[in-house]
């Protein structure tokens, strides 16, 4: 094994704001799912603003990019971000390699568990699902711990050889042949969203990670076979998302690094943004590899990544350099509880939604503000959500796994 890279140093580390900001505007845009924008798209069906915030609250429905896109590759990213400190913490604190390693172990167990429990909620038993943000993070987290003693060269060859290794794979595998029937698995024969050309080899549930999870999937215990995931998501897709949070990890060791000027910190990160949206998109836009996030293409890694690089920077000269930590405080007090508020969000919204009806009346809302009422009953439970995070923050608790 190489030598550490400075991420390693075992200094003690300063917590640094604009990462606890960043990840708790990537969980508060999650939770807002409650604000129910479609519902007010629905409702004031003339409006382009509901219109344009309902478009932005969905994932795109293959190929593109939205808002909602950004949450998965944001958090994913944050993990690597955040490692250098962990890793420096923790050799801080005089821990041992190898406890370091068995609690890293035990921590991807726990994060790909915890996101099957999570999708298993309200079903009659497990569901066996990997595509989940915190079971695609666990799938990856023991091999991106690794990387992060390596060199930094070895981390970028680890990152190109991700890429480059899962290009490959889809490129190869063959592409539908002429009469195949895409509602066998699950994709209408009209579907807008079909690929054409070489692109068609990352099309939907005709690609080898589909292949795999027909497989895969179907040895664990199921309440039916397993035959196509409606979504498109992908067992596989842990993989490419290593890439994601590889190159977190590079940004992280990035803004560790004392011998630079925090200027050249923030320029560093704006290039790398710049950077991989040109690359990116040039790959989408050529057919050589096109950008979905629902399959966590390559040319989707380097696009999501240089937009996390960009949102980085701007935290991190806002917050840490600019002196205007107070300002993003609203979200550091949820990103420093981001587990917890990861999963109230997906088992407490429906409580709090019910729990409001039985106080004030499940009338109250279209007697108030007619139209409006999806989106005035949303940011009540939105701020119930965060009031649970901020009574935590108050009380100096900090739920980690």
């Amino acid at each position: 094994m190489e030598s550490p890279a400075p991420t390693a140093d075992p200094k003690a580390p300063v917590r640094i704001v604009s990462i606890d900001a960043y990840r708790g505007l990537v969980m508060m845009l999650m939770a807002g799912e409650a604000l129910r924008f479609h519902a007010m798209a629905r409702n004031l069906p003339g409006s382009g603003f509901w219109a344009f915030l309902a478009h932005h609250q969905e994932h795109a429905p293959w190929r593109g990019c939205t808002l909602h896109d950004l949450i998965q590759p944001s958090f994913s990213f944050l993990v690597g971000v955040a490692l250098p400190w962990s890793v420096a913490r923790r050799r801080g604190d005089g821990q041992s390699w190898g406890r370091m390693c068995i609690h890293t172990w035990w921590r991807a167990f726990a994060l790909a568990a915890l996101g099957i429990v999570l999708r298993s909620i309200d079903r009659p038993r497990l569901n066996f699902t990997f595509e989940d943000t915190l079971t695609q993070i666990g799938l990856g987290y023991g091999v991106l711990w690794m990387l992060a003693w390596a060199r930094v060269r070895t981390q970028v060859i680890a990152i190109g050889a991700v890429l480059a290794g899962y290009w490959l794979l889809f490129a190869l595998w063959p592409a539908p042949p002429p009469g195949f029937d895409p509602a066998t698995v699950g994709v209408p024969a009209d579907w807008a969203h079909r690929l054409s050309g070489f692109a068609a080899h990352w099309d939907k549930n005709m690609n080898p990670a589909h292949a795999f999870d027909v497989w895969f999937l179907n040895q664990f215990p199921r309440e039916g076979q397993f035959t196509f995931n409606s979504g498109g998501y992908l067992t596989l897709s842990f993989i490419p998302t290593l890439g994601t949070m590889l190159l977190g990890l590079l940004a992280g060791q990035w803004l560790r690094r004392d011998d630079l000027q925090p200027a050249r910190r923030v320029a560093g990160l704006v290039g790398a943004g710049l950077a991989g949206l040109a690359i990116g998109s040039l790959l989408d836009l050529t057919g050589i590899c096109p950008s979905v996030k629902r399959i966590w293409t390559p040319s989707w890694v380097l696009f999501s990544g240089g937009w996390c690089c960009l949102l980085l920077a701007a935290f991190h000269a806002l917050a840490d350099l600019g002196g205007r930590s107070r300002w993003v405080l609203p979200l550091t007090i949820v990103g420093m509880n981001s587990i917890f508020m990861y999963v109230i969000a997906h088992l407490w919204d429906g409580f709090f939604r019910s729990l409001l009806g039985t106080v004030i009346g499940p009338a109250t809302w279209p007697g108030l503000v007619g139209a409006y009422a999806p989106v005035v009953e949303g940011a009540f439970v939105l701020l119930l959500l965060w009031a649970c995070c901020a009574w935590l923050w108050w009380k100096r608790v900090f739920i980690r796994i």
